[in-house]
C-alpha cells in the first residue's frame, strides 16, 4: 500500500505500520515489523483482552465489584469507575462520568490477582499472547501502560478483534459497543468530548471531533491510542485494521499526522476494492 510511505516524512527516528484486513491477510506495511517498541496505553487493549477471557473462563464477572465503593470490573473497564488518572483519589462517582484512568486499569489487573491468585502477567501470556503467536510482546510495567511490542504481533491481535477465534465473537462484541453510554469526559490530548464513548477496554470513535482516527473511519472503530506515539485502530464497517508504532511521544505532530495517514489508508482500500474483479 503506497499510502503507508508517508511515515518517513513523520518527525520520528523509528516508524512501522500494517494493514490488515478481516481474514487476517496483511495487506501492507511499511518499517521494521519486528522492532520492539514500548505501547504506553496501547498496552490497555491487551490487558482487557486478559480480563474478557477471565470473565468467559468464569473467573470473574463483569459486575463483580472492584475499585471504589459503588464501582465493578465493567466501570474500571469502562473508565467510568470515577478513580483519578493516577492517584488514589476519586473524581466521580462510579458511571457517572468518563474519568480515564490508568489507576482504573491496574486496580482491576490487582482485582484478577487477589481473586485468582494467578500473576496478571502470566495470565495475560498463557492466555492471549502465546496462542496467538505474540512472542515479541511482554509486559514489562503496570497493566495500563506497560507493555512492549512489535507491528508483527500486534497485528496478529488486530485480527482477532476483527475476526475473534480466540475470544467469543460475542464477547469481543459486547467489548466494542459502548458502556454507559452518554457519558461526557476528556480524551487525552483532544480535549473533552461529549459524550466520551468507550466500550470494555476499547474507546470507540462514535462522533467523538477532534480524533486520533481518520474522519472515514467509521463511528464504530475501535482501538487506543499511547503516549509513546502508537496506536491501533480496527474499523469493522471497513473491515480493516490499522497497527503504527513510533518512537517518538504524542503530541501535537501525531494529532495531525494521524487522521490523514488513516485517511489515505482507507480510501486506498477502498480504490482497490472498487478496482477488484467482481466489485
Amino acid at each position: 500500500m503506497q499510502s503507508l510511505s508517508v511515515i518517513e516524512s513523520w518527525p520520528v527516528e523509528h516508524a512501522a505500520t500494517a494493514v490488515i484486513a478481516r481474514d487476517g491477510a496483511i495487506l501492507g506495511t511499511h518499517g521494521e515489523q519486528s522492532r520492539e517498541f514500548p505501547l504506553a496505553s496501547v498496552t490497555k487493549m491487551l490487558s482487557a483482552a486478559a480480563i474478557l477471557l477471565a470473565i468467559e473462563e468464569g473467573a470473574l464477572e463483569l459486575d463483580d465489584p472492584a475499585g471504589p465503593e459503588g464501582s465493578t470490573i465493567r466501570h474500571l473497564l469502562a473508565h467510568a469507575s470515577g478513580l483519578d488518572f493516577s492517584e488514589n483519589l476519586i473524581r466521580s462517582a462510579p458511571g457517572k462520568r468518563r474519568v480515564y484512568s490508568n489507576r482504573g486499569i491496574n486496580v482491576l489487573a490487582k482485582t484478577f490477582v487477589e481473586r485468582t491468585g494467578m500473576p496478571f502477567e502470566d495470565y495475560l501470556s498463557e492466555g492471549i499472547l502465546t496462542p496467538l503467536g505474540m512472542t515479541a510482546t511482554r509486559l514489562e510495567g503496570r497493566p495500563a501502560s506497560g507493555g512492549v511490542s512489535t507491528v508483527a504481533d500486534l497485528s496478529r491481535f488486530a485480527a482477532e478483534l476483527l475476526r475473534p477465534r480466540l475470544l467469543h465473537p460475542d464477547t469481543v462484541a459486547m467489548a466494542t459497543r459502548v458502556v454507559f453510554p452518554g457519558l461526557d469526559g476528556v480524551l487525552p490530548g483532544f480535549g473533552r468530548q461529549s459524550p466520551n464513548d468507550w466500550g470494555l477496554g476499547f474507546e470507540i470513535k462514535d462522533g467523538k471531533h477532534p480524533h486520533w482516527t481518520g474522519a472515514q473511519n467509521s463511528p464504530e472503530t475501535f482501538g487506543h491510542f499511547g503516549q509513546s506515539g502508537t496506536f491501533v485502530w480496527v474499523d469493522p464497517v471497513a473491515g480493516l485494521a490499522c497497527v503504527t508504532l513510533t518512537d517518538r511521544n504524542f503530541g501535537e505532530w501525531a494529532a495531525e499526522a494521524w487522521p490523514p495517514f488513516s485517511d489515505a489508508v482507507l480510501a486506498e482500500h477502498a480504490r482497490g476494492a472498487a478496482a477488484a474483479p467482481g466489485a
